[in-house]
């Protein structure tokens, strides 16, 4: 017992401190795309760090199974680097139990990946889709960002906002270009800007203290109107989109549904969990390292054995979705990598034999001679 507890504790310090750092570099990345988008209008500021909190348990669903997969790998790297696992073999730990032993953390990181992949990620993507749905239905001069010019209506109309008063939520320095009934440019012009809702009216951008130009350009005939108070029209916001994707649905939605991209969607969701201890088993044979190798000689052949293994799940996945393949084929790729496993537990002494026999990289002696 005193063995696992010391096994599992490497095991989930590792695996915690792989997936936060994969974590950190995939939000990131998120982050600066939704900065992008709240730059340009299309995501209201207030709602990124809301928006990046709830795609978080999607990453998770796959960073979890990757961060266990290397966390064993570094953890029980050290251990045989270190000749603690000579120690544990000398008190009969067997290469067997050692897998045993490793599945005690794999279960509490399944769980995780289930509870994730099953509830947790398809409420928070729906909450995502559900915060752009809202953002998109907004009307396009409520999307006006202060400083910056933006084209509305297809092109057909251009607006600027000077500055935006905090206090009553007015813009200043309004400047709109669009186009009249005939065809013919029209320039509006406002020292201040505010959104009403008239009663039985509609939406109003009252436009204050400015002016109207009309007429076309490089000809001496347009005139100027100077208006106290010009109310410009707001088409009214169009009703949240409902959300159709399948990895925004509730588990429970694609359980009772005969859709055959929501059932491939499904059997995804259930075979992350599978995917977790599978490459426990595949990792702990292959963590296996002899001192003189160095604790990172097989990390590299272990992640490559991972992609393969994901990008097959996840081409798979595809295929399933458009109709080309049977849901079958998802699980025959779990059940092909669960026979390598077994195999690299069982014939380990064929493949350490195998592995042995690879032709090494040459190394660089201090004089500049190469062995």
């Amino acid at each position: 017992m005193i063995i696992f507890r010391y096994l599992s504790r490497e095991v989930l310090v590792s695996t915690g401190a792989v997936t936060a750092v994969l974590l950190l570099i995939i939000t990131s990345a998120r982050l600066i795309k939704y900065l992008a988008d709240a730059a340009t209008g299309k995501l209201d500021a207030q709602f990124v760090l809301q928006v990046l909190a709830f795609r978080i348990p999607g990453f998770l669903e796959l960073l979890l199974p990757l961060g266990l997969f290397l966390g064993i790998l570094l953890a029980f790297g050290r251990l045989y680097l270190e000749s603690e696992m000579v120690v544990m073999r000398a008190c009969g730990v067997s290469h067997k139990r050692l897998v045993l032993y490793a599945l005690g953390p794999a279960l509490l990181v399944a769980a995780l990946v289930a509870a994730t992949s099953l509830f947790i990620a398809p409420w928070g993507v729906a909450q995502a889709k559900q915060i752009f749905a809202q953002q998109q239905a907004r009307s396009e001069l409520e999307l006006l960002t202060p400083g910056r010019f933006q084209s509305q209506s297809r092109g057909e109309q251009v607006t600027y906002a000077q500055g935006l008063d905090a206090t009553d939520g007015s813009l200043q320095g309004v400047f709109i270009a669009q186009r009249n009934d005939a065809g013919q440019p029209v320039l509006l012009y406002a020292e201040r800007a505010q959104r009403q809702i008239l009663p039985q009216q509609g939406r109003f951008l009252v436009l204050e203290n400015g002016y109207r130009y009309d007429g076309n350009p490089g000809e001496a005939s347009y005139s100027e109107t100077r208006f106290g108070g010009y109310g410009v029209r707001l088409p009214e916001p169009a009703a949240a989109l409902e959300i159709r994707e399948a990895d925004a649905k509730p588990t429970a939605e694609l359980w009772r549904s005969d859709d055959t991209k929501l059932r491939t969607h499904l059997h995804w969701r259930l075979s992350l969990p599978v995917l977790a201890f599978i490459v426990t088993l595949i990792a702990v044979p292959m963590s296996r390292t002899n001192p003189r190798q160095g604790r990172y000689s097989k990390l590299i052949p272990s992640i490559i054995i991972y992609l393969i293994y994901v990008t097959l799940l996840m081409a798979t996945r595809s295929a399933a979705e458009d109709g080309d393949l049977g849901i079958w084929v998802l699980w025959a790729i779990h059940a092909v990598f669960l026979l390598l496993a077994v195999n690299l537990i069982f014939a380990d002494r064929f493949w350490d034999a195998i592995w042995h026999r690879l032709p090494g990289l040459p190394r660089l002696q201090r004089n500049g001679g190469s062995a």
